[in-house]
Parts: structure tokens; sequence; C-alpha cells
């Protein structure tokens, strides 16, 4: 039963590293544009001025 003092802290901190892992790449616009990439590699017309 002692074991649980040392697992839930542990299990605490790791979710919490992946929620700020989650949040940090949804702040740096990571998300912004999934499909753009699949349809633009099919495409035959060259985009010399890709989106920002």
């Amino acid at each position: 039963m002692t074991i649980l003092t040392y697992l839930i802290p542990i299990s605490l901190t790791l979710g919490a590293i992946g929620l700020a892992a989650f949040v940090y790449t949804v702040r740096s616009n990571q998300y912004d544009d999934p499909e753009g990439d699949s349809r633009r590699i099919l495409s035959d017309e060259w985009d010399d001025h890709p989106k920002p």
C-alpha cells in the first residue's frame, strides 16, 4: 500500500508533462493545416510563396 504514495505523484507528474507538451504544440500552431501538405504533394503546381 505504501507503493501508492510513490506511484500517484509519479503518474500525476507524467500526466502534467504530457499536457504541457500538448498545450505547447497547440500554441506553436503545429496543428493549423493537417491536410494541406497531403494535398500539396499531389499537386503539379509549384508554390513559390507558401503560407507562413
